[in-house]
């Protein structure tokens, strides 16, 4: 039978007196630490993204016409719009839409001026145009390589097949949806099926207003796009918007005037009927899941709205409170004057992602791209989180340009 020896004083003195950390178990140490699923999101307009087929329509149609305009130009250094400017782009409305079938086929159509840049008009070639999609396909080749991005927002594009096609290589990696639109213009996105099979995309028609009540031939604006995914088991929503445009700051500016969004401007007037949609979204998506993404082009200088710090009791020109869905008249008009301030009630919380790098050679369009986060996934993003802008790629010869706007993404942690 075998003998145990008894344990010295010393030994058990020692054994007391041990840190708790040399006494864990191993099974205990073996857990392991979940890591933090990272991915990269962007929002893109692509400047009257169309088809090859849909330039060549457009071209035949403008070669006509002169490549004219049918928004009238401003005159240079003051934005006053003249009558006989006026009078030169009703004009152009008029031959495009004969040669276009009708209203309804020039309003399928990119306008002729779309492609022409701010000098005079010149005659483009299909190869021209080819160049813009390669420039297109290789820029979101490099966010989709460079920057991780695997869910992107896109503006002005014609449809989901020209979004398949400027994918190019990864079009079988991403799924892909769009709004459909009586327009040439919708919204669109693309992600990552990594990302799991329970993508659903539905469409928020009540963005889509028309342009003017009172005509009832009024054509409607860009609705939204809603997509809900399960990130690291956890479902977020993103709301793709192209909100109207005219109507963007509230500094003034060489070319635009300040303009508040009770402005009798018209286009401040058709921005105005997009919030109370815009703010049913977001308390919605509040009440129904606390992380979202509110992303896109606004046409709107929200972060210029934000720096100044506007009093509650100034959001609306009634002096009601800008908490909730606000109140609206036959047309769908409101009382809100400033857009950042009305979203961001308090309730639910929303932070705009700042802008913190600019590649060099990013050109266009700035202060109108933004990404918005819900509060509680803002919360769980770095304390330093901030968006970059890529430049867009472009041949040094090439006429039509890639895109007006640079991408603009941000990495989200969750």
């Amino acid at each position: 039978m075998p003998t145990f020896k008894p344990m010295s004083l010393a030994v058990l003195a020692a054994l007391l007196a041990a840190p708790a950390a040399l006494l864990a178990t191993p099974a205990a140490d073996a857990v392991p630490q979940a890591k933090p699923t990272q991915i990269g999101v962007a929002s893109f307009n692509m400047a009257w993204a169309g088809s090859q087929q849909d330039f060549d329509r457009q071209n035949a149609v403008c070669k006509t016409v002169s490549w004219c305009d049918t928004r009238p130009r401003r005159q240079p250094g003051t934005g006053v719009i003249t009558e006989e400017a006026t009078r030169v782009a009703r004009q152009c409305v008029a031959d495009t839409e004969r040669l276009a079938g009708g209203p309804a086929g020039a309003a399928t159509m990119a306008p002729c001026n779309a492609y022409q840049g701010r000098g005079a008009p010149v005659a483009l070639t299909s190869a021209d145009y080819a160049a813009k999609l390669a420039g297109l396909q290789a820029t979101i080749a490099r966010l989709i390589e460079t920057d991780g991005v695997r869910v992107i927002a896109f503006q002005e594009v014609r449809s989901s097949e020209v979004v398949k096609q400027v994918l190019g290589r990864h079009a079988a990696r991403f799924g892909v949806c769009d709004a459909p639109h009586e327009g040439f213009q919708t919204v669109a996105f693309a992600w990552d099926r990594s990302l799991g099979n329970e993508a659903r995309c539905s469409v928020d028609s009540g963005l889509a207003v028309v342009d003017n009540p009172a005509d009832p031939e009024a054509r409607k604006v860009r609705p939204g796009l809603a997509l809900e995914l399960k990130v690291a088991g956890r479902p977020i929503s993103f709301l793709n918007v192209h909100l109207k445009s005219g109507c963007a700051n509230i500094k003034p500016h060489p070319i635009y005037q300040a303009r508040l969004l009770d402005d009798q401007a018209p286009a401040c007037q058709v921005l105005n009927r997009q919030v109370a949609p815009l703010e049913r979204w977001i308390d919605g998506m509040a009440q129904r899941s606390p992380d979202f993404v509110l992303l896109g082009d606004f046409n709107r200088r929200i972060d210029e709205e934000a720096a100044a710090n506007i009093p509650s009791a100034q959001v609306r020109a009634d002096g009601s409170d800008p908490a909730g869905v606000p109140a609206q008249d036959k047309d769908g008009r409101v009382a809100t004057r400033y857009l950042w301030q009305e979203l961001n009630d308090g309730n639910p919380t929303l932070q705009q992602v700042p802008l913190t790098g600019v590649e060099a050679g990013c050109k266009g369009f700035s202060g109108l791209d933004h990404i918005v986060l819900s509060g509680p996934l803002a919360a769980r993003q770095p304390a330093n989180l901030g968006s970059r802008k890529t430049a867009v790629v472009q041949a040094p010869d090439q006429r039509i340009e890639t895109s007006d706007h640079c991408p603009r993404s941000v990495t989200l942690t969750f």
